[in-house]
């Protein structure tokens, strides 16, 4: 009787920990969008920045700021205080407002995505300063981890639907949920249907739509007239209008989402990727280098 017990053990155990490890974990663009963002970014970093980078990037990264972009979601249940830092919700509406928005569940102010580059940002300023106190190797894995998620529409979405993470919708025949869309869903879509399932020719692509197709949008992606540390509030406000304007539209408990919605919002995702790229590389060409320090706004 004993051993059934323990047996009757083993198995609660067992699928305690099979739960555990199913449970879908939250990860804006998941792990190949965030590598896309830093790979993006890397393209602009000039000579200076990039010496600067490679020197704060741990051994494990290879000189590589994309091998470590999703570090971030891997330590956000170790350092459980981060988890608020992915993202930020309105109450309902299409407009974001940081007073208003930027807090945790405990109602610490601050405590959003917004929030979290602005402070990150503000961190590796102190690059060069023998007398920091911050470790600045994880200040740069978790700004440009969140540099990637501000730019995922739904990581600035409705609080109700946390984000669209309670939206369950079928993607072609497959269930899953509007967020998880975003994350990837449309990005492993894009890579089968367009992409010859390889990143690196996606990757390709979206740089290529940055030089060509968007070429005059380049320098307001990179600069922002507000006032502030920097403009991570513009990067979110955009977000909650395209989120309203495209991720959430048209979309309901159990909808069915297939070619209408995919050809219509991976233009979308795509350039939200490209602004993500370039605007980490702009806020880190900002610090780390004298001639791009219009990129960072200071008061």
């Amino acid at each position: 009787m004993k051993m059934m017990g323990f047996l009757k053990f083993l198995l609660g155990l067992s699928l305690m920990i099979t739960i555990m490890v199913s449970t879908p974990v939250v990860e804006a663009w998941g792990k190949e969008g965030h590598f896309m963002v830093c790979k993006i970014a890397e393209q602009y970093l000039t000579e200076n920045t990039s010496r600067v980078v490679k020197e704060l990037l741990p051994e494990s990264a290879g000189g590589e700021l994309a091998e470590v972009c999703s570090w971030a979601d891997k330590v956000r249940f170790r350092m459980r205080w981060t988890s608020p830092l992915h993202y930020v919700n309105t109450p309902g509406v299409c407009t974001f407002k940081y007073s208003r928005d930027c807090f945790n569940s405990q109602g610490v102010k601050d405590m959003c995505v917004v929030g979290a580059i602005n402070n990150y940002t503000a961190q590796l300023q102190s690059y060069g300063d023998s007398s920091t106190a911050y470790d600045l190797t994880q200040s740069l894995m978790f700004l440009a981890h969140f540099v990637g998620d501000v730019h995922q529409p739904l990581h600035a979405g409705f609080k109700d639907d946390e984000g669209g993470n309670t939206i369950v919708v079928h993607w072609y025949r497959r269930k899953t949920n509007l967020h998880h869309v975003w994350d990837v869903n449309m990005i492993e879509t894009a890579m089968s249907d367009y992409y010859n399932k390889d990143l690196n020719v996606m990757i390709d692509s979206i740089l290529k739509k940055i030089d060509k197709e968007w070429s005059d949008e380049v320098n307001k992606w990179e600069t922002c007239r507000r006032k502030t540390s920097t403009c991570a509030t513009n990067y979110a406000t955009e977000s909650t209008s395209i989120a309203c304007e495209y991720a959430y539209k048209d979309v309901e408990q159990d909808s069915v989402l297939t070619d209408e919605y995919f050809d219509s919002r991976l233009p979308v995702l795509e350039k939200r990727i490209a602004q993500g790229g370039v605007r980490l590389a702009a806020i880190l060409n900002g610090l780390f280098d004298s001639s791009f320090s219009d990129s960072v706004k200071t008061e």
